[in-house]
């Protein structure tokens, strides 16, 4: 449904942050395809996918891409530029520390070259950046308490939160307590990924976990009560519409429950996911907030506030982002 008001303001200039974003998936093209070349490896990626198998297949696939720190940090560089070129003043792209064991070395090393990266590209683009480790459900409890302890041992200065992903009806979250429990008492904040293709009851079970931030969520938009649990809440949900319709979680933009999540007062940032799989961009999905859901400056400032509010940012980043947004949307006139 249209919100009222008439949009008049370059959503570019829109401070916002970026929270729902994975590294290897948010790679340019044009990089992948010179380290694909380099690497002499023959990489086409699929244009639609049939479902998140087939999704998590292509990802794999790009990851292979990445052969030396080099590549790395030139990754984490571009992620961070291209985050500012959205008009993002903060983001936290999510990384598995072992996902590059084979091609440079184990996870306490991927974190070195990471942090590096990290700081060097806040340095050099201007903006704030940490990252969210993340554990993979599908290799298990054991591995995520591995990933928890890497993430504690991080510099805070670089790492603000630790994530779960991967499939979530297989591996329920409360398989993970321990690894939640180690980053969580490291003084991380916990963002796991959760209702998107499970459903309320997991929702339920990742809200009593003590989670900052859900990635995804929007399974809450089909249980009342647990929309009335969030909006009375302090989580944020990072959602991504673009990326729930391309693996199949929702059928069509038409169906995505954003709207109504938000018509509940839940707190919802706006995110890219994947960008090099699904084409879409953090400022592609700010244009598609006001192009498909019809959402007025007014709603899409409020989405960019909760962004900010509920990152792990800094305070003063995170007030001087907030008196832009407001400044924004008062040049809007609305």
């Amino acid at each position: 449904m249209p919100q009222s008001g008439t949009a008049r303001r370059n959503l570019r200039e829109l401070p916002k942050a970026h929270l729902h974003l994975h590294m290897v998936g948010s790679m340019r093209p044009q990089t992948l395809t010179a380290l694909a070349e380099e690497a002499g490896m023959a990489m086409v990626l699929p244009e639609r996918f049939l479902d998140f198998k087939h999704f998590y297949t292509a990802y794999t696939l790009a990851n292979r891409a990445i052969r030396s720190a080099e590549h790395l940090s030139r990754l984490v560089f571009e992620v961070v530029e291209d985050a500012a070129a959205d008009g993002a003043v903060w983001v936290e792209p999510t990384l598995y520390l072992d996902s590059f064991t084979e091609a440079i070395g184990p996870g306490e090393l991927i974190l070195d070259i990471v942090a590096d990266a990290l700081r060097s590209a806040r340095d050099t683009v201007g903006i704030g950046a940490r990252l969210i480790v993340s554990a993979d459900r599908d290799l298990g409890p054991a591995d995520a308490v591995r990933q928890a302890r890497l993430a504690a041992r991080g510099d805070p200065d670089v790492i603000g939160a630790f994530g779960l992903v991967n499939d979530e009806l297989a591996h329920p979250i409360e398989d993970f307590r321990e690894a939640l429990a180690i980053a969580s008492n490291a003084g991380l904040a916990l963002v796991p990924h959760s209702g998107e293709f499970g459903g309320p009851d997991q929702m339920a079970a990742t809200l009593g976990l003590g989670v900052a931030r859900i990635q995804h969520g929007i399974a809450a938009a089909r249980d009342n009560a647990l929309l009335q649990r969030l909006a009375g809440s302090e989580i944020c949900l990072d959602v991504c519409p673009t990326s729930n319709v391309a693996v199949g979680a929702v059928e069509s933009l038409d169906a995505h429950p954003l709207p109504t999540l938000l018509d509940a007062g839940v707190r919802v940032s706006l995110n890219a996911d994947d960008s090099l799989l699904f084409g879409c961009s953090l400022l592609s999905e700010y244009e598609l907030a006001r192009a498909a859901f019809g959402f007025s400056d007014r709603r899409i400032a409020a989405i960019a506030e909760a962004s900010i509010a509920h990152s792990t940012a800094p305070a003063p980043l995170k007030s001087s982002a907030v008196t832009d947004i407001h400044r924004w949307l008062a040049d809007s006139g609305q």
